[in-house]
């Protein structure tokens, strides 16, 4: 039987106690039914997992830290999703599904033609609302370490800010080089994603990320939405060159 699994956003420390997070206590007591003396599994995104066992003191849920476990489960392939800001429940799947297929790290990013506009205001909240869509997914997926998920911020910003070394892909319908050739002949390179919003990426966009060392991959005859995009081609990547082998 596979336990709960707890991100506890501090460092874990085997035989002491620690409070959980109030959604995940009220998850675990009033959805899974869970009492005290329950074992769980908790993770801080430092590597491995602890063991650990329910405790409640009053309203008070809390767990019992025990045995460290250096398991991990993360891709053999580093890789950064450049990712247009889609509405709503798009980002959100993104962000899920993403992080499940292994990325490293997400930077979401507004282009000429998104159709999402968000302020200062909000840019917080939304980049709570995307972390806390990640470590769900990790909880659920068996990651032990949480992919950094950045602010918004512009195309142009995401790009310059990148590392120099790493294999750089963006999707266009007709290109003479197809997605699996490109990361076959890369093998053992950082890989960046990058994926336009709903509008796709205008044609200076394109011409920028080609100037900035993005190859333009083909995949497939078809036209895909920016949820479906991404994570397609997330799985060709990991497949040929991660994890999914």
């Amino acid at each position: 039987m596979r336990l709960t699994r707890i991100f506890v956003d501090q460092k874990l420390v085997s035989g002491k106690g620690v409070g959980l997070p109030e959604q995940a206590g009220l998850h675990l007591t009033r959805v899974l039914r869970l009492e005290a003396g329950a074992a769980v599994t908790l993770f801080d995104g430092n590597g491995g997992e602890y063991e650990g066992t329910l405790e409640r003191d009053g309203k008070k849920i809390w767990a019992r830290v025990g045995t460290h476990s250096a398991v991990e489960r993360e891709s053999t392939l580093h890789v950064s999703l450049i990712q247009g800001v889609a509405r709503g429940e798009r980002m959100d799947l993104i962000v899920q599904k993403a992080t499940e297929l292994g990325v490293t790290r997400i930077l979401p990013v507004f282009a000429e033609r998104s159709v999402v506009k968000v302020d200062a205001s909000k840019s917080a909240r939304k980049l709570e609302h995307w972390r806390s869509i990640a470590i769900s997914a990790c909880e659920q997926c068996g990651r032990n370490r949480v992919p950094e998920v950045a602010e918004p911020m512009a195309l142009g910003d995401a790009v310059r800010a990148l590392e120099p070394g790493s294999a750089r892909y963006l999707l266009a319908a007709g290109a003479s080089e197809t997605l699996t050739a490109a990361v076959r002949r890369d093998a053992g390179k950082p890989v960046v994603l990058m994926i336009g919003p709903e509008g796709g990426l205008a044609d200076a966009e394109r011409d920028f990320a080609r100037a900035n060392g993005f190859t333009a991959c083909a995949m497939g005859p078809r036209i895909l939405r920016t949820e479906t995009a991404g994570l397609a081609a997330l799985a060709i990547i990991q497949t040929v060159a991660g994890d999914f082998g």
